[in-house]
């Protein structure tokens, strides 16, 4: 996908009914140029079948801002919080890869904290011709009457956009988050670096 079409495509993602706000200058942070480029392509879950259930949508929340900056790393020097890499495959019902998919990610800090002048761990990237991504983030903490959760706008080429919210397993608060949905949870292990989660997104194609 050329740079002209992803701003186009990035244009028609705010206008799909998203509410606009101030431009702010948006921060510095690695940009994804091709999440297939020097990383293993991820291959679907053995829980993929044909006619799976696509991702359970969720409400957006109040700290939703567009004009994220095209990112795969959210993390900047001095953050606090525990490291997260979080990967997987967009893919439709038929489980057929989806490329040059949209996902815009949004997260409080690891105080609970949703950062509303700038654009602190927000952050937008588009899958590669395997509809792989990847983002790395930090844990999140937890924001008053939440569990812990990130929340995700995911939006294929031409298409409706998802709205949703993905969740960390064995968390104290999962039980009486009244949002919560265990459909969404990551799969979350340890690695050399921190945690590394997984979720793969089913989107309502055929």
């Amino acid at each position: 996908m050329t740079e002209d079409e992803k701003k186009f495509r990035r244009s028609t993602f705010l206008k799909a009914g998203i509410a606009t706000a101030a431009a702010i200058p948006a921060l510095t942070g690695e940009v994804l140029r091709g999440p297939d480029a020097g990383a293993a392509p991820l291959d679907p879950t053995p829980l993929c079948e044909d006619g799976d259930e696509p991702t359970h949508e969720q409400i957006e929340g109040p700290y939703f801002k567009p004009d994220s900056p095209e990112r795969t790393d959210l993390r900047e020097p001095g953050l606090p919080g525990a490291l997260l890499t979080v990967t997987g495959l967009v893919y439709t019902r038929s489980c057929t890869p989806l490329p040059d998919v949209l996902l815009d990610f949004w997260q409080c800090d690891d105080a609970g904290i949703y950062d509303n002048q700038g654009y602190r761990l927000r952050g937008h990237q588009f899958t590669g011709s395997t509809g792989r991504y990847e983002l790395r983030t930090i844990v999140p903490g937890l924001y008053t009457g939440r569990t812990r959760h990130i929340h995700v706008k995911v939006q294929a080429p031409d298409q409706p956009i998802l709205t949703t919210q993905l969740y960390f397993p064995g968390e104290p608060g999962n039980d009486s988050d009244m949002i919560f949905d265990p459909a969404l949870l990551m799969t979350i292990e340890d690695g050399p670096d921190g945690k590394i989660g997984r979720y793969d997104f089913v989107l309502d194609l055929p």
